[in-house]
């Protein structure tokens, strides 16, 4: 019987919805996709609270997801949430107010489960024998370190695109001073990640909405046909490092009428671009590989491998018979 799953993803600055028709064999087609910018993460300040007018525009998204898998027969869900509401200090009360607005259980994940759902989703997707893959989302970046086709290494940073823009005032005019500021802090956070280093020269894959944007801007500077086609699309060091300096030299205003910048990303697209091209350096890595797949695809094959093995166990308890 086919089963419609759904998988909820509360990023810091996104909510996004994937739903899938899962069939008995582990087949499935992706029916639909929603995504709304709800900025979670904006104001939460050092004290880390969910901020009123954040939740509201939240729930407000959530209760247009809702009106579109209510419609749904056999519906299964997996609402997760990841490093605003992992950090806020008023996460229970938001929880609760989600579970009786909405009714759904929002389960918040650690960063490492976080890090792990992105491998599953790459990995079965992209070719990932060897690389380093980093996911840089709003309040945080994953990095996991993939050697022989295995997770070596993975880690939960709380250096995001929300989180650096708005410590290092990078969201209009980006002042030299503040830029420094912002890689010395972020470098000395990878020097200090101890296994970083065992990625030297391994090519990157990047996801996340910075990181996607960044392929995008170069599809659309190279004219290349369906700018949002980037899975698997891959660019040269130098090319990403020519990018990041265009950027940096616009504000705010100049930054929007940037093709392949969404408005919504502008005032965050620098703080979210720098982990990724501290990354490339740190690592000297040539190139950087982008992948559309990750932490909502990773949980999606999980519940595939989950449906292969109780079909497995049915027909095996069937010949028992």
């Amino acid at each position: 019987m086919m089963e419609n799953f759904a998988v909820i993803d509360l990023g810091s600055n996104s909510v996004r919805m994937t739903i899938s028709k899962v069939g008995g064999d582990g087949t499935y087609q992706t029916m639909t996709q929603m995504k709304e910018y709800v900025r979670l993460s904006e104001n939460m300040g050092v004290e880390k609270i969910l901020q009123p007018d954040a939740i509201e525009r939240t729930i407000k998204a959530l209760r247009e997801f809702k009106e579109v898998y209510s419609k749904l027969d056999n519906l299964k869900i997996k609402a997760v949430a990841t490093a605003a509401v992992r950090q806020a200090a008023n996460q229970k009360q938001f929880l609760k107010k989600v579970k009786s607005e909405i009714g759904i259980d929002l389960n918040v994940i650690s960063g490492s489960q976080e890090a792990y759902y992105d491998y599953v989703g790459v990995s079965e997707t992209l070719p990932a024998t060897n690389g380093v893959i980093i996911d840089t989302g709003g309040a945080s970046a994953e990095i996991i370190l993939v050697q022989n086709g295995k997770v070596s290494n993975l880690i939960s940073i709380p250096i995001g695109s929300v989180t650096l823009s708005s410590k290092f005032d990078l969201s209009n005019e980006v002042s030299a001073a503040e830029l420094f500021k912002a890689v010395i802090f972020v470098n000395k956070i990878y020097s200090n990640v101890w296994w970083l280093r065992n990625g030297l020269n391994l090519p990157i894959i990047g996801l996340g909405g910075s990181n996607r944007t960044l392929a995008k801007i170069n599809r659309r500077f190279n004219n290349l046909l369906d700018t949002d086609d980037i899975h698997g699309y891959q660019l040269r060091n130098s090319d990403v490092n020519d990018t990041f300096q265009r950027i940096i030299s616009k504000n705010l205003e100049e930054r929007k009428e940037v093709p392949g910048i969404s408005k919504d990303r502008a005032d965050i697209i620098v703080g979210g671009l720098i982990p990724v091209i501290l990354l490339m350096n740190f690592l000297d890595s040539d190139r950087i590989t982008f992948s559309t797949s990750g932490l909502r695809e990773g949980i999606l094959f999980e519940r595939l491998h989950e449906i292969i093995k109780e079909n497995v166990k049915d027909m095996s308890e069937e010949e028992l018979l």
